[in-house]
């Protein structure tokens, strides 16, 4: 079995800040880990290579410091990784990134399965992984909560969805993005991590892959970021400071009073 488990290096969620000319996210200078919820991905992904036989290929586009990332991936378990990175793709959204990606599946080779994390936690939207499936035309069902069985070239999983699950087949090759119920991460291993310390990372850029340079990064984007800005929270109060019974009468009617306008009694 053959699975290909794209991931994402994220800034540390209290260090995500946006760059308000451009609308997209800063990276200088900003500690990077694999984004959480790719880790579930990883961890079915090497659960179904020990069951099934195969191999486990990670993908992250990123600039060159998400090598960083991938090395931690192969430490947890995976067999390899390669790095799509070009400046051609700063400034990417969601669109443009999965059709970099699917153009990087598609020079991997074979596979029976892609499989995402549910979304990233910097953009936090859950498009990439149905939109590789798009470009590369396969079958995708997203909010996997559990991997059944594999049954004659299908798969068949467990769906989340609000209401309760929805056990779904699919034919392979296709495309799963699973949530945190889906299985516990494992830490990195010793040998695992000196094992990613001697790893080769191939790094792919625009020139590598078939991919037209009007679809790649900012301008290449059909999606913009216009505005940034942070909600205020303000809230207006009275107070009452009851200082004898008929004070306390007045709180008290005050307070029914308020309550009765909103509705709530």
């Amino acid at each position: 079995m053959r699975i290909i488990v794209p991931i994402k290096q994220v800034p540390e969620t209290n260090a995500v800040r946006m760059d308000e000319a451009t609308g997209t996210m800063i990276r200088d200078g900003v500690e990077a880990i694999v984004n959480p919820l790719d880790l579930y991905a990883i961890e079915l992904a090497i659960q179904l290579r020990d069951q099934h036989g195969g191999e486990i290929i990670a993908v992250s586009m990123g600039p060159p410091k998400a090598a960083a990332a991938l090395r931690e991936a192969i430490s947890m378990g995976v067999d390899s990784g390669v790095l799509v990175s070009d400046k051609a793709f700063a400034g990417s959204d969601t669109w443009a990134t999965s059709y970099v990606l699917a153009a990087a599946v598609r020079k991997i080779g074979a596979f029976d399965l892609v499989i995402c994390g549910e979304r990233a936690t910097d953009g936090d939207t859950g498009q990439v992984g149905p939109g590789i499936a798009a470009f590369l035309d396969l079958p995708v069902i997203s909010y996997v909560s559990k991997f059944d069985s594999l049954v004659q070239g299908a798969c068949r999983v467990h769906r989340l969805v609000e209401n309760g699950y929805e056990l779904l087949e699919m034919a392979l090759p296709g495309v799963l993005t699973v949530v945190k119920e889906v299985a516990a991460p494992r830490l990195p291993t010793l040998r695992g991590k000196q094992k990613a310390r001697k790893a080769e990372i191939p790094s792919w850029g625009a020139k590598d892959l078939d991919v037209h340079a009007d679809k790649l990064g900012l301008a290449g984007s059909p999606t913009r970021v216009v505005k940034i800005f942070r909600p205020s929270v303000a809230r207006k109060c009275v107070k009452h400071v009851p200082t004898d019974e008929r004070t306390l009468n007045e709180a008290v009617d005050g307070l029914v009073g308020f309550l009765r306008g909103k509705q709530l009694i």
